[in-house]
């Protein structure tokens, strides 16, 4: 019996080891209770990041922290709302147009003409709606089950969020380096040096394509109202606006605004619908390759690789906003893992020197 081997453990480190295990548990389900706030506490981040460039520059004029964070808040509220009165009128109107028309592009596709009648007249869309509708009732079909519930629910959570996420982002921008000093302050004094400089990366890093994502937002979906208009295209703040917020998404964002700008520009004309076409076409590779470089260049340093699994990833873990938070959470970990590197070749470098005997790589006389 003398290949038996026995393993023993200790009771401390079994009881150490289901402690752990049980803490990560508590941790993982409480981090997923609360993913709500979660996400409006990281949306805040971003948003504080992309105007706390502007608050640092008011006090190294002189401005004291509160009074800048309170102009450049007041600000960009009232851009913000200067915008929204000058378009959400006729946004709204356009909205009730669209919606007035429907019913005839049903009407039409019901009874096989007009540009989407093709859909009945080749692929009987009506009649298998209708089956499906027979089959598991109109909430099989469109997935909707109590929808004025469901729609109210939406409206007090959207405003909920809003509320929150306006105060948290003022919060943050009013006391965030005084929390940022707290943490590091808990470090050791030799080690933070390194960490600060890693701190200062990371927020240069999200900052920016922050910044640089809400610039090219913006920039898409005021040339898109321009071709929309010189094309007469209907509804084209509305389209615009669906341009801007789509274009937020890497990636999958601007080609899902393309397809539908795109469909009802072929809705109104066959011209119009051609011409949006080869816009987008030529507009996507002037944001992906003239705009994204410039703005992310000297930001988010990653490969075209690494920001479409990062994506990838962040819209399996957490939808629309894990796409949208991914590339800046991607390019923190390369910030980590670049310094990670730099403190390991240091390590070695000096572990090789203090073996290398005496005299060796100097210089003769």
């Amino acid at each position: 019996m003398s290949g038996e081997r026995t393993v023993s453990f200790r009771g401390r480190s079994v009881l150490k080891t289901i402690c752990i295990v049980v803490a990560v548990a508590v941790v993982l389900w409480l981090i997923w209770t609360a993913r709500g706030v979660i996400t409006w506490v990281l949306i805040a981040a971003f948003l504080a990041m992309a105007v706390n460039p502007l608050v640092d520059r008011l006090q190294r004029r002189g401005f004291p922290r509160g009074l800048a964070a309170a102009v450049v808040y007041v600000g960009v509220i009232a851009v913000i709302a200067a915008i929204g009165y000058s378009f959400i009128p006729t946004l709204v109107g356009q909205v009730n147009d669209f919606a007035t028309a429907v019913p005839g592009y049903i009407k039409d596709l019901t009874a096989g003409r007009g540009k989407l009648g093709f859909l009945e007249a080749k692929y009987h869309l009506v009649e298998r709606v209708k089956e499906q509708v027979s089959a598991g009732g109109a909430g099989k079909v469109f997935g909707l089950s109590s929808t004025a519930l469901t729609i109210t629910q939406s409206v007090f959570s959207t405003v909920a969020a809003v509320v929150t996420i306006a105060f948290l982002t003022f919060f943050m921008i009013l006391e965030g380096p005084r929390w940022v000093e707290r943490c590091f302050a808990l470090l050791p004094e030799e080690t933070q040096p390194r960490w600060r400089k890693v701190g200062s990366d990371i927020y240069r890093t999200v900052g920016g394509y922050v910044s640089g994502n809400l610039l090219i937002s913006l920039i898409a979906g005021v040339v898109a109202y321009v071709v929309l208009s010189v094309t007469s295209v209907p509804y084209a703040v509305a389209l615009a606006l669906i341009v801007a917020l789509l274009d937020l998404i890497p990636l999958a964002g601007a080609t899902i605004a393309a397809i539908v700008v795109c469909t009802v520009g072929f809705l109104h004309t066959t011209t119009a619908g051609i011409v949006l076409v080869i816009f987008f076409l030529i507009y996507q590779q002037v944001e992906n390759h003239f705009l994204q470089p410039i703005i992310y260049g000297r930001t988010v340093q990653l490969s075209p690789l690494a920001v479409l699994v990062s994506v990838l990833i962040g819209a399996e873990l957490a939808g629309v906003i894990g796409a949208l938070g991914a590339i800046p959470v991607a390019g923190a970990i390369q910030v980590v893992l670049v310094d990670w590197k730099r403190q390991r070749d240091l390590r070695r470098a000096a572990v090789t020197g203090a073996l290398s005997p005496p005299g060796e790589g100097e210089g003769l006389p």
